[in-house]
């Protein structure tokens, strides 16, 4: 199946897109998107690997669904694109930021300026339909987007993944954590970091340390 994605990825994963499963998922996709309104649009859908292709992803930060309003999925995980009102997760995560780092909280929420340093930012499921959260799990994406992290578990070293909440925490089994360093923390939603499981992590300063004792340059992590 011929798909649209970057180059080093396609590469990667050119075996991924000739399995029934892929096939299937993609049919369910072009029937979703042509029946309701999904997010996000179908040219952003691979716009994670488009950002950080594979040879220069450094960081991995995982999420779960993408965001299912209008306007706020552009295919990076925590991440939408300036003029939309921040989510609760992306305000702490900048909370956090502020705390680690004394990078004050920027007015919009594109992650971009990350992704193209390096940092995969990774949703386990790639499309939603609109206002229905979960719509497209359990279709396929999960399947493809583990796939994903195993290609970069095994044919890289040294990548830090941020594992961020129960749901990403599961993907530990599919890492090799004697090459890579993995940082778990709550989510940053509202529920989990008000019960005090997101705040003071210092996830960003520590992902930095690591980068620079493997001779890697660290991310900027101002958006």
């Amino acid at each position: 199946m011929e798909v649209k994605i970057e180059a080093s990825w396609k590469k990667i994963l050119k075996d991924e897109f000739e399995k029934p499963y892929f096939e299937s998922l993609i049919s369910f996709v072009k029937q979703e998107y042509k029946t309701y309104t999904c997010y996000p649009k179908g040219t952003d859908i691979f716009n994670a690997f488009e950002l950080s292709p594979f040879d220069k992803t450094k960081v991995v930060i995982l999420g779960q669904d993408p965001y299912h309003g209008p306007g706020q999925a552009h295919g990076l995980s925590f991440s939408v694109p300036r003029g939309i009102p921040l989510p609760p997760s992306l305000i702490n995560i900048y909370k956090e930021l502020n705390e680690d780092l004394t990078i004050s909280p920027p007015s919009h929420g594109n992650l971009e300026a990350w992704a193209r340093q390096g940092v995969l930012l990774l949703n386990a499921t790639l499309s939603v339909r609109a206002h229905s959260a979960g719509s497209h799990q359990n279709k396929g994406w999960e399947t493809f987007t583990d796939q994903v992290i195993k290609e970069l578990s095994d044919k890289k070293t040294d990548l830090v993944f941020l594992l961020w909440g129960g749901f990403a925490k599961k993907k530990v089994k599919l890492i090799d954590t004697t090459k890579h360093h993995i940082l778990t923390s709550g989510h940053p939603s509202p529920l989990s970091a008000n019960r005090g499981y997101w705040f003071g992590n210092r996830h960003f300063s520590k992902t930095n340390e690591i980068l620079k004792t493997k001779h890697k340059e660290g991310i900027n992590w101002q958006v």
